[in-house]
């Protein structure tokens, strides 16, 4: 298993790379809308679709949603002037909210499960509101400035990435050397409360030392440290609500197409929380 993570790491990272770095706004919009609907497919046996047809006509909805809002909002026009467009805003809001209903969720499971999981309407919205707001967040932040400096946004992308591994590694060796409280054990038994802890502090470094290079004056150093926990948070609560989705649908893995790491949503998971609330927080610190 770990030879197989690290060789689909080893493939995946400078796939990552490229996309983010090197390919034309429009067509990193497909790529990523594309990553999306594959996680769609996967969310669909969350919502208790087995049938090909129903998980198909389930992704046909969720592109026709994706490809409506990029006819709203061309990618090059998402940022007017180094500020978000207000109504994008708004979506990065309505993620906000969501995530703080997900963070209740996913702390009172399973007591509040039934809440949800009767019918399958509220797993439905609950895919469109933890997948749409990611695609659109990308492609915020891969515009942001690009008239100016083509590689502003693809930086952005690779701090909000940056925040989320630094949090997953150091919530893997803090939890395997000092974890002995459960974070969550009716979601996700392997997780503490210590890995949580220096999952936060690791991010926060990673930051810190991300501000030291780039030059950052140093009296934001401390907002950007509150705002790298608040991120990483939502990062973890990302990845618990996956845990709590795939333990009510019977599931170990999200999917099966990345060997050694499971499916798309496996990957993308702390990331569907960590890069809305990201590009949120980011419109925020740039109209101070």
């Amino acid at each position: 298993m770990l030879k197989q993570r690290v060789m689909t790491s080893v493939v995946l990272a400078p796939l990552a790379l490229l996309l983010v770095f090197f390919t034309p706004l429009n067509l990193f919009s497909v790529i990523a809308g594309a990553i999306i609907l594959m996680g769609a497919w996967e969310w669909a046996a969350f919502i208790g679709l087995t049938n090909r047809l129903h998980k198909g006509i389930y992704v046909l909805i969720m592109a026709a949603v994706l490809g409506g809002l990029h006819v709203h909002w061309p990618i090059t026009e998402l940022w007017q002037q180094g500020r978000l467009v207000a109504d994008a805003n708004y979506v990065f809001t309505l993620a906000a909210a969501w995530w703080l209903v997900a963070t209740v969720l996913v702390m009172n499971y399973p007591r509040m499960a039934k809440a949800w999981n009767e019918g399958m309407i509220m797993r439905t919205i609950a895919g469109f509101l933890t997948l749409i707001p990611l695609w659109l967040a990308l492609n915020v932040l891969r515009s942001a400035e690009y008239h100016q400096a083509e590689q502003y946004g693809s930086v952005l992308i690779m701090v909000v990435l940056g925040i989320v591994w630094s949090a997953d590694i150091g919530a893997y060796f803090a939890g395997k050397n000092f974890g002995k409280h459960k974070l969550m054990p009716n979601v996700s038994p392997n997780k503490t409360i210590e890995g949580l802890v220096g999952g936060l502090l690791t991010a926060v470094v990673f930051v810190i030392i991300f501000c030291y290079c780039s030059d950052v004056a140093s009296h934001q150093w401390l907002l950007y440290a509150g705002l790298t926990v608040v991120i990483a948070l939502f990062s973890a609560i990302g990845d618990l609500l996956e845990s709590m989705f795939k333990r009510e649908a019977g599931l170990k893995d999200s999917g099966k197409c990345l060997p050694g790491h499971g499916g798309i949503l496996d990957r993308i998971d702390s990331l569907t929380a960590a890069a809305p609330i990201f590009a949120l927080l980011y419109a925020w610190t740039v109209t101070l």
